[in-house]
Formats: structure tokens, C-alpha cells, sequence
């Protein structure tokens, strides 16, 4: 019979934020698959846990992972860990997952600390509906592809991001997104956490004197329905009356529904649009 995987969360900087559960897991699966072994090391030898460990890391997930996949189908329980927090979200162990109910070997996840969802639950931002986009691309097409994206987003999104990049990401938000309320969280569970509640523009004028210190997670909230209505409006009023009909002309819409979707674009009534085609 094959073997289980457990994908097991662990803490994201207090080792308190541990389950028993996991605890267990790991000292009792045949072997632990762990993205940095020095890393995870340090967590096992705090925890008596004496299982061995492999090296299952970015560069090598796809290889890896068959390997991993192979020695469950032999039988073996494995146990797949992040560096910190829940594997599979922005961490290699997805391509394991996917690897594995391919194969048709069962998978279990042990819940635990999550960064993105730390940051969401104290942000004070919308948390009914939400985005999450880890860390921003570093190809700048694919980059501004996703930053423009976000513009109209609705929901509040959550960003990882490195100190060393934090100034350069808040600046291009500002640019795409304008400004925002913004939650800025820094060093989530450790000695030094703290939680900045404050808008796009102010974090980046802060920034300006401040050194980024710490991991960051952003949460920034959605685009608010009215803005975007306001945003198209303007957008609207800035064409000539004629270069608005042609839109929907263009895509072979009648004389006189095209009139009717002018109009409620521009918010004015359709007899204002026919006098303007008039005067013109």
C-alpha cells in the first residue's frame, strides 16, 4: 500500500505557533522533505524530533518530487515542510501535491501559521473576500501585467514582500493603484512585530526616512466601486462625443443603443447625447 503525504505547517517565527499534531507527525513519518534542511533543523532539534531530512527546494521540486512520489508509492510516509508557514502557498510543495495525487497517493494537510492570513486577521481591511499574490513577479512585464490587474480589483489583496524591495513595491502601487488604505505588517509573530495602519501615499512618504527592517506582508484594500465608476466617467468625458459612439459602433452596436450606452457612461440622458451629435 502507498504512503500518506502531510503537508505540515510550521511557525513563521515564534516556535509556540506549533500544533501538537504536527509535532507528532513529524516524529513518527518515515522522513520530512524540507525546503532549507539547516533551516528546519533548528525546529526539530527544539522539538526532539529526530526524523531524517531531505533537501525539497525550488531548484529541484520537479525531480525531487517524482523521487518523493516513488518512495510513497514504495510505501514511505513522508512529511513535507516550508521554511516557514504553510508549504504549497508561494512554496515549492505544490508541484509535491500535484505529484502526488497524480499518482494517486492520499494527501492530508495539517493546518497551522500562514502569513497571509496572520496579516489579514488584524489588518482592520475587508476580510470577506480577498486576494493573494505572495511576492510580485520580478520580469517587469509580467509584473506590471498583475499591477495592472489590481487596479480594478475589488477585493483586498495581500502582498509578501523583502525588505530590500519594499520602498520600490510601495512606489509602483502608488502609481498603479493611487491611494489606499493600506496595513502594513512587519515581522508577524516574532519579538518585533508590528502593525503600521495607514494609506499607500503615507507608506511611501514614510519610507523615504525609514530603512525597511523585516519581513513585510501589505494588505491593501480593494478598489471601491464608486472610484472605478468615477475613473471610467473620466475617461469617458475625455473622448469627444463622436470618438465614444464609435466604440460602440465599432462593435456593431445600432445608432440608437450606442446612443444609450454613451449616455449612461457620460451620466448625462440620451437627448443630451443626440444634441451633441447635433451641434457637432
Amino acid at each position: 500500500m502507498a504512503g500518506k503525504l502531510y503537508v505540515c505547517a510550521t511557525p513563521i517565527g515564534n516556535l509556540e505557533d506549533i500544533t501538537i499534531r504536527v509535532i507528532n507527525t513529524l516524529k513518527t513519518v518515515d522522513i520530512i522533505a524540507a525546503e532549507d534542511t539547516r533551516h528546519s533543523m533548528k525546529l526539530m532539534t527544539h522539538f526532539d524530533i529526530h526524523t531524517p531530512l531531505t533537501s525539497y527546494h525550488e531548484h529541484n521540486k520537479i525531480e525531487k518530487a517524482g523521487s518523493l512520489v516513488g518512495m510513497l508509492l514504495e510505501g514511505k510516509n513522508i512529511a513535507v515542510v516550508t521554511d516557514a508557514g504553510t508549504p504549497v502557498i508561494s512554496d515549492p510543495g505544490e508541484e509535491l501535491v500535484r505529484q502526488a495525487v497524480a499518482a494517486g497517493v492520499e494527501v492530508t494537510s495539517l493546518p497551522g501559521a500562514c502569513a497571509c492570513i496572520t496579516a489579514l486577521t488584524m489588518s482592520a481591511l475587508p476580510a470577506k473576500r480577498f486576494s493573494f499574490e505572495a511576492f510580485l513577479p520580478v520580469n517587469k512585464k509580467e509584473r506590471s501585467r498583475i499591477l495592472e490587474e489590481l487596479v480594478e480589483e475589488t477585493r483586498t489583496t495581500i502582498i509578501y514582500e523583502a525588505p530590500h524591495r519594499l520602498r520600490k513595491t510601495l512606489s509602483e502601487l502608488k502609481e498603479y493603484l493611487g491611494d489606499r488604505p493600506l496595513t502594513i505588517c512587519r515581522e508577524i509573530t516574532k519579538k518585533y512585530e508590528e502593525c503600521i495602519y495607514t494609506d499607500i501615499d503615507s507608506a511611501v512618504k514614510m519610507y523615504e526616512h525609514e530603512d525597511p527592517r523585516g519581513e513585510y506582508v501589505l494588505v491593501v484594500a480593494g478598489c471601491d466601486k464608486n472610484e472605478r465608476i468615477e475613473r471610467e466617467r473620466n475617461n469617458f468625458l475625455s473622448m469627444t462625443v463622436n470618438e465614444h459612439m464609435e466604440i460602440y459602433l465599432s462593435q456593431g452596436m445600432d445608432k440608437k443603443d450606442a446612443m444609450k450606452q454613451v449616455a449612461k457612461d457620460r451620466g448625462v440622458s440620451k437627448r443630451d447625447i443626440y444634441n451633441m451629435l447635433l451641434d457637432r
